[in-house]
């Protein structure tokens, strides 16, 4: 069989002059951070972001007098040549919605708080009968808005968040995928019952792992009824710089490896108009793939893939239940190791000088075969076609590299199962570079080859972002499917120093390797009534050093509690220049002014024994 990148079908929705799904592009968006009632900013706002490439701009609508304001400000962009479709995006309030759908062409609706309310993260026991009364009062309230959208024309999207899931969804099941997709599911059959097609649907999470799982079992799901409603992709509260834009890549992007997904919003604590380049990188890597070759692979290969669908039995620190290790190519020439990404092993190739390896430990060198001696800590570097040799090596721990043009590799694999120390490296040629490592975990699997893989790929890409998004879209794609127990990445003038930091916010991405401190941040929209972004440094600032802790900057409380429910900490806005501070979902102190909030937080991580 052969594996190849294809997009999902999907039923069109008309979204003003810019439909969406079907055989249209993927399409790029983001979210104002401005009050729709401050018209002069919203319109300036909007403009930036049309003009950076947005193809819907969405804004938050809190109210009724929110929501009629998109009418003035949909005015005022036609009249300056601007005819890019606006979005409400709605929470807790149906009348809002019903006001927006009369002056925007879509309605963003949350189900977790369309009906149910805001959650308290009560447990609720519900009969049969009780549940199915809670679903009637769901039909009686969405349908007369369904009629009203029907009326002018505009379009819905049902959009899930992992953090503010109803209490009814939660105690019924549990803070799960089956639950966002049950919660997704059922306002999307009342769409189905009542005949309305312009219906776009979204499931986000902050944590990767959830919103890849979660997105993929909503597809099958909704196949299985025979629903194909297009789907709008998103990471929550990525965060900002290098980390935010790695997390969105190695979340949206896998699933856009997949052939889902047909808008995206880049979700980054910086100005909105700064998402719209990252996402159309996104789109364009990953549709460049509809060029490529096929790859070809054994009839059993499914890509279908889960965590740890690979089980691989330890070589030293490699495999078995060890994290993914880091290797650092200095092939190149001699660099030095920055401490704070510092990796696991440092391949010279051919080049026997000693980097230097910072504070600490030396770290592990590894060589090719042809120049190695057997020293401490150095251990040699095969190439497939030199198997005889590295079979009658007896160093403890070898390399040998693979890709995909080695010939008869079934035949290799079978000799590398005899061999207890060898770890292969898959160099991988195929522009498709997610396909090709599936067939290889296939031909493994086929092979009852239990051999460790570090996953290598050599770039040229000059600019760093660009490099940052291709990285964790080929390697996070990967891991996030249980391939790979380690990652190497090649790049002839970037200093391994700065490459190995992506691999380190690439397994932190995933949830498999923590290294830093982790921050969960909002955007920010209409509602946040403070200077997220300001806050965001400040934060970053006075707790960067605290590895391993996950801290929440929100700016409001509509996702806030929910999806730090993940996090340590909390930092949620509460009102005008008003902060709440939460210990997991707990919130320990209310409304401290904004001048005083960073400060505290510190105070509360220390008070509650997590400073170093």
């Amino acid at each position: 069989m052969t594996l190849r990148y294809q997009r999902r079908p999907s039923s069109v929705v008309r979204i003003g002059n810019t439909p969406l799904g079907g055989d249209y592009p993927i399409r790029i968006q983001s979210m104002a951070s401005v009050s729709t009632m401050d018209t002069d900013a919203a319109v300036r706002q909007a403009v930036r972001m049309i003009e950076a490439g947005a193809e819907y701009v969405r804004f938050a609508a809190q109210g009724e007098r929110e929501a009629r304001q998109l009418g003035v400000i949909r005015q005022a962009l036609r009249a300056q040549g601007h005819h890019t479709p606006l979005v409400a995006d709605i929470h807790f309030n149906p009348k809002a919605a019903e006001v927006a759908a009369v002056h925007a062409e879509k309605v963003r609706i949350n189900p977790g708080n369309y009906v149910d309310g805001a959650k308290s993260f009560r447990q609720i026991a519900y009969t049969g009968e009780s549940y199915a009364a809670e679903l009637r009062k769901i039909r009686e309230r969405f349908v007369p808005f369904l009629e009203l959208c029907r009326k002018h024309g505009t379009a819905i999207r049902l959009g899930v968040n992992h953090g503010s899931l109803s209490d009814r969804i939660l105690s019924r099941y549990g803070d799960t995928p089956e639950g966002m997709v049950a919660s997704c599911m059922e306002y999307l059959r009342i769409c189905r019952d009542e005949h309305f097609p312009d219906t776009a649907v979204s499931i986000k999470a902050s944590n990767t792992v959830v919103m890849v799982q979660t997105v993929r079992l909503l597809v099958r799901t909704m196949d299985a009824e025979d629903m194909h409603c297009p789907l709008h992709l998103g990471v929550t509260e990525a965060g900002d710089r290098e980390d935010g834009r790695i997390k969105s890549a190695a979340g949206i992007g896998s699933l856009l490896a997949d052939g889902l997904g047909d808008t995206i919003r880049v979700s980054l604590s910086e100005p909105p108009e700064a998402e719209m380049p990252v996402a159309r990188k996104l789109a364009d890597y990953i549709r460049q793939r509809e060029r490529y070759a096929p790859v070809e692979a054994p009839d059993t290969c499914s890509t279908g893939f889960s965590r740890a669908t690979r089980t691989v039995g330890p070589i030293g620190s490699i495999g078995g239940t060890c994290p993914p290790a880091v290797i650092s190519d200095h092939s190149h020439g001699a660099c030095t190791v920055d401490d704070a990404s510092r990796p696991d092993f440092i391949y010279l190739g051919a080049n026997k000088a000693v980097p230097a390896s910072g504070a600490g430990k030396a770290i592990p060198r590894i060589i090719d075969a042809e120049c190695w001696e057997n020293q401490p800590d150095t251990y040699p570097y095969f190439r497939a076609n030199d198997m005889d040799r590295l079979c009658r090596c007896t160093a403890p721990l070898k390399f040998v590299e693979c890709t995909g043009s080695d010939p008869d590799d079934g035949r290799i694999f079978h000799r590398l199962r005899q061999d207890p120390a060898v770890v292969i490296v898959w160099n991988g040629r195929h522009p498709d570079y997610i396909n090709e490592a599936r067939a290889l975990a296939c031909r493994l699997q086929e092979a009852r080859c239990d051999t460790p893989v570090i996953l290598r790929r050599s770039y040229r890409e000059p600019d760093r972002e660009t490099l940052q998004l291709q990285a964790a879209v080929d390697f996070g794609s990967l891991l996030l499917d249980g391939i790979g127990n380690g990652l190497m990445l090649s790049h002839a003038t970037l200093d391994p120093g700065q490459t190995d930091g992506y691999l380190f916010s690439i397994l932190q991405a995933v949830r498999l390797r923590i290294s830093k401190t982790e921050y969960i941040s909002c955007p920010g929209c209409g509602r946040t009534l403070y200077d997220l972004q300001t806050t965001v440094s400040r934060v970053r600032a006075a707790t960067s050093h605290l590895k391993g802790l996950k801290i929440g900057i929100m700016g409001c409380i509509v996702n806030g509690p929910g999806e730090m429910a993940d996090a340590d900490y909390g930092y949620v806005g509460a009102g005008r220049d008003r902060v709440n501070l939460y210990k997991g979902k707990e919130c320990r102190r209310r409304n401290i002014p904004e001048e005083e909030a960073v400060e505290q937080l510190v105070q509360l991580i220390r008070d509650c024994g997590d400073w170093k």
